[in-house]
């Protein structure tokens, strides 16, 4: 066997400051970790309003067809407002859509009313297989990768986020993002924002009849206004915070 080494007086004595800076690096990590867990933490409180959220749908007409509006809900979901990652998520309550109520039609600018019989003919077709297939899908999923502020005001003086990520709809993902300003009002946060979905690009086959002579248009135009509860976080970062 070996004869067992012993430290010199010289090595003990440079050992203890070595053994104190790893101690310290440690600690500054350590402590740098929970700043940044206690900073998304913070964010995540910007839950979504449920009730208060709403999502509007301009379906276009081909043909002799007819234009729809249609009003979704929001199931569930947070945002945190100028994270870089891991920005939150909005689940989308597919099966509580409905279409061409009173609401839907004079949020989106159409005249006149719909009667309960077609509303029913419209909903049954939208939520059926060859549409939005609810029974399979009932959801669809915006996860949100980022939520970051770009640089220039809306047209409303109002500090815009453009969200990030990956839209889920029908069961096909696809990367998507959206611009939104952000409102603080009455101790919440309004999103507001605008964009376009084809159909087709989530395996959707847009309705038509009649070969061809009555139908919808690929394209959806989609309105929404996802309101956030408010956190003295989240209007710090919106710069709209009341003094």
């Amino acid at each position: 066997m070996r004869p067992v080494q012993h430290m010199t007086r010289t090595e003990s004595r440079w050992l203890v400051p070595f053994l104190i800076l790893i101690a310290c690096v440690v600690a500054r990590n350590a402590i740098a970790g929970d700043e940044r867990g206690s900073t998304t933490s913070s964010a995540e409180r910007a839950q979504i309003d449920t009730q208060s959220s709403r999502v509007y749908v301009f379906v276009d007409k081909t043909g002799l067809g007819h234009q729809h509006a249609v009003l979704g809900r929001i199931k569930s979901g947070a945002i945190a407002l100028g994270a870089t990652d891991k920005a939150g998520q909005i689940v989308f309550d597919m099966a509580r859509f409905d279409a061409d109520s009173d609401e839907a039609r004079r949020s989106l600018g159409l005249r006149g009313s719909t009667d309960s019989s077609t509303r029913r003919k419209v909903n049954t077709n939208m939520f059926g297989a060859e549409v939005l297939d609810v029974r399979r899908y009932p959801t669809a999923i915006f996860d949100i990768h980022s939520a970051q502020p770009l640089p220039d005001k809306s047209s409303t003086g109002h500090t815009q986020y453009r969200l990030s990520g990956t839209l889920t709809l029908h069961g096909v993902p696809r990367p998507f993002e959206v611009d939104a300003e952000a409102i603080e009002q009455d101790q919440h946060v309004r999103l507001r924002g605008a964009f376009y979905l084809w159909q087709t690009h989530f395996s959707i086959t847009p309705i038509s009849m009649a070969f061809g002579t009555i139908g919808v248009g690929d394209r959806l135009t989609v309105h929404g206004e996802i309101v956030l509860t408010n956190s003295h976080q989240t209007a710090a970062k919106t710069g709209t915070a009341t003094q």
